[in-house]
């Protein structure tokens, strides 16, 4: 059988076994007919909270809060109409924030791609880069002993307003609403408490459990952005043309809440048991740009993926490792992942980005990880400690003879954008 595969801004076609291969995907939602309107019509028609135009006075400062270009947000399409309903107010002074988190900044090219050329050249654009100390001001400490520290133009701004999209999320249950805020805006020392090993490596911090459902890293989040709240949450959903499916705007939580009930129907899928080979991906770019992002399409993987299985990984890597930030040099620095896992509380381990060396490390207890990509030679991939796949269907298949006719195989085209589980688990 033939599947397609997301894999950079195109999609990668692969022969797999007929009889033995399950694929499964997000429930397919069309995108709304009039993204336009549909935005328009929920500034104005909040959950729970007053339309956008009626929060703003004039002469109001207003921070906006986008998402920066590891993620695919239509931003160039939705700030439009955000912008048009906050300047039917006279004399309002608009600052956009770029949410990094612990991100690199993105260039002025990548700006006015996320943006549009219209936005990028004639707004205030702020870049939320969480080693900028002295930009960062306390709004309260979380229970943990926690200090939150948030960009201060957000923190000062007299209506403060997220935009983001909601998809599944690996760790944090689901993206968009209070991740905007922090990590988004926050400052590093923030970011690393509420990403510690132990909410990290929590069997409730996982895909699809929200702060609703006990998910303790979720809970961090969501009381870190409740200390310096935003007025307005604008988020959406999408499908696999990047086309809006849904908008949820208004109160933070409540329409985050809304949007994160649209995505787990759409997005959980069961599966009957596990399977023995689990072939991924990273949703296709901008989320496979790199390997640290693909780190989330081997989580998906591994919820479905038999104890000593394999997991095969297709992504584009086309920004490398990344070579800024931490994860290059942790995985390098470590001699396998079981000694990573032992070591990760060490000094030397306690940098941004380990918790996303930690989840890989969680998968491969697992499985087996080999990665298909373009971007990364055979010896960045072993050097990552991970294996080189040069051609899927022909593995595939020697795995199939290997393990026999019982062999079960599992294809997640759209990596992360399921939520694939056993049934009963």
């Amino acid at each position: 059988m033939r599947v397609e595969l997301a894999y950079g801004r195109t999609w990668l076609p692969v022969e797999l076994p007929d009889g033995i291969t399950d694929v499964v995907t997000p429930k397919f939602v069309e995108g709304v007919a009039d993204e336009a309107e549909a935005l328009r019509k929920a500034l104005q028609n909040p959950i729970g909270g007053l339309p956008v135009r009626e929060l703003v006075k004039p002469g109001d400062k207003v921070a906006i809060v986008f998402c920066d270009g590891t993620r695919p947000m239509p931003s160039s399409r939705v700030l439009p109409i955000l912008l048009e309903e906050i300047e039917s107010v006279s004399d309002v002074e608009i600052v956009l924030i770029n949410a990094l988190g612990t991100h690199r900044r993105n260039t002025e090219v990548e700006l006015r791609q996320i943006l549009g050329e219209m936005i990028a050249g004639e707004y205030t654009i702020v870049q939320s880069y969480c080693d900028e100390d002295e930009a960062y001001v306390k709004v309260g400490t979380l229970a943990q002993g926690i200090d939150v520290r948030l960009r201060r133009e957000y923190v000062e701004a007299d209506v403060k307003i997220v935009t983001g999209f909601i998809e599944p999320h690996f760790f944090a249950g689901f993206s968009g609403g209070p991740k905007l805020v922090t990590p988004g805006v926050a400052s590093r020392e923030t970011i690393m408490g509420v990403h510690s090993p132990d909410l990290i490596g929590d069997p409730r911090s996982v895909w699809g459990l929200s702060y609703r459902e006990d998910n303790p890293l979720s809970e961090a989040i969501l009381e870190a952005a409740r200390m310096c709240p935003p007025d307005f949450s604008l988020n959406v959903t999408l499908n696999r043309d990047h086309a809006i499916t849904g908008v949820f705007a208004g109160d933070l939580e409540k329409a985050h809440q809304k949007g994160i009930e649209f995505v787990r129907n759409t997005a959980m899928q069961a599966v009957p048991q596990p399977y023995d080979i689990v072939v991924t991906t990273n949703s296709g770019y901008p989320l496979d740009q790199n390997l640290y992002q693909t780190v989330k399409g081997l989580s998906a993987a591994a919820k479905i993926v038999k104890d000593g299985g394999v997991i095969i990984a297709a992504a584009e890597c086309s920004d490398g490792y990344p070579d800024h930030g931490n994860y290059r040099q942790m995985l390098l620095n470590t001699p396998s992942m079981e000694c990573f896992l032992r070591q990760m509380r060490e000094d030397r381990f306690n940098v941004t980005d380990r918790w996303q060396v930690q989840v890989q490390a969680l998968v491969q207890q697992k499985a087996d990880v080999y990665l298909y990509t373009s971007g990364l030679t055979d010896q960045e991939v072993e050097d990552a400690h991970l294996r080189p796949c040069h051609d899927i269907a022909a593995f595939v298949q020697e795995l199939v003879t290997k393990i026999g006719p019982e062999a079960r195989i599992c294809v997640l085209p759209e990596g992360p954008m399921t939520i694939p589980y056993v049934e009963g688990e």
